[in-house]
């Protein structure tokens, strides 16, 4: 059993900050994350440029240089990787939590590894860094499982000169239709709402609409899938039912922070904000010894919290800690 003052789960922009925050405090901490360093931005689209400047991304006081007004995905991957070797995080990827026990003072963590291997760490307190992007939320129809229907989107050549199928009408979901589009798929959008979402971003909010208005990119607006086959869609839509021709499906309709993994550790949501129970200026979980940093502060209310406000959460979390563990 390995021994630390904190344990914090999820090596995301967040997870960094809090390590950052904890090693400037003198605290040790080990950070666990089931994926690769900031696991969730490597499965941005490869394309991706952020709607952000680079200094509102910055951790940890380094500086974060871009070629262009707004970084992309990959200055921001190298960004975090020089992060986190300048700070010398002590960073555990590839290790998945399967349950903590214990209590405030000393806590357990257990995690499984790639290779299977099984570990325990001992710890004062906790941090869950976890995110959301982990868990895409279901259609919950027949078919959802084949290997055809994707729940994350990176890149458009794979999909060239196919029938593929984009569901909903968020920046996600308008962004994989159009770059889908220009390499050469034919793409269908599909949303229960009767339109592009007006959050989608100003610059390709009107491209999409003007494609599906072109008839470039096919739309079923107040429509839903009801059954995904191998190469087809039924579609429930205000004319009836519709079956489309389809090779593959993109299901982009959004996240949420993974509940039961918060439950196990004893936070819940309130049902009134349908956030989690936090002190607001610790965000000490309703469980002691047990602090939440990042989106999942939000809870349901993914849209609310970014890198750029929940790199602020390490600050308030590694005070709070240092001052408890006298350090």
């Amino acid at each position: 059993m390995s021994s630390v003052n904190v344990v914090v789960v999820g090596a995301g922009p967040t997870g960094l900050a809090c390590g950052i925050e904890l090693t400037r405090r003198g605290v040790d901490a080990v950070l666990i994350e089931k994926g690769c360093v900031t696991n969730s931005l490597y499965h941005y689209p490869t394309n991706m440029v952020f709607f952000t400047t680079p200094e509102l991304l910055e951790i940890g006081d380094i500086p974060m240089t871009s070629l262009n007004e707004k970084p992309n995905r990959t200055e921001a991957l190298k960004y975090y990787r020089r992060v986190a070797d300048h700070y010398k995080l002590d960073i555990h990827q590839y290790e998945k939590v399967d349950n903590i026990g214990g209590a405030d003072g000393s806590f357990a963590v257990h995690t499984t590894d790639r290779y299977g291997c099984r570990h325990t760490y001992s710890a004062s307190k906790l941090i869950l860094a976890t995110g959301y992007y982990d868990v895409p939320n279901m259609l919950n129809v027949p078919g959802e499982d084949l290997p055809k229907v994707l729940h994350y989107y990176q890149e458009a050549h794979p999909y060239y000169n196919q029938d593929v199928a984009v569901i909903g009408a968020k920046n996600s979901a308008a962004i994989a239709a159009l770059e889908l589009f220009w390499t050469g798929a034919r793409v269908t959008l599909i949303h229960h709402g009767g339109q592009i979402s007006e959050k989608v971003k100003y610059w390709i909010r009107p491209n999409i609409e003007n494609r599906i208005k072109n008839g470039e990119v096919k739309a079923y607006f107040h429509s839903k899938v009801v059954e995904i086959l191998a190469d087809s869609l039924i579609l429930d839509t205000p004319k009836g039912e519709v079956i489309l021709r389809n090779d593959f499906v993109f299901a982009l309709t959004g996240y949420s922070p993974d509940l039961q993994f918060l439950n196990s550790v004893g936070v819940t949501l309130d049902p009134a904000t349908q956030r989690p129970r936090t002190n607001p200026t610790t965000l000490e979980s309703e469980t002691p010894g047990i602090y939440l940093a990042g989106v999942i502060v939000a809870g349901m209310h993914t849209n609310e919290i970014f890198i750029e406000n929940g790199r602020f959460h390490g600050q308030q979390i590694a005070e709070d800690i240092a001052r408890k563990l006298h350090v």
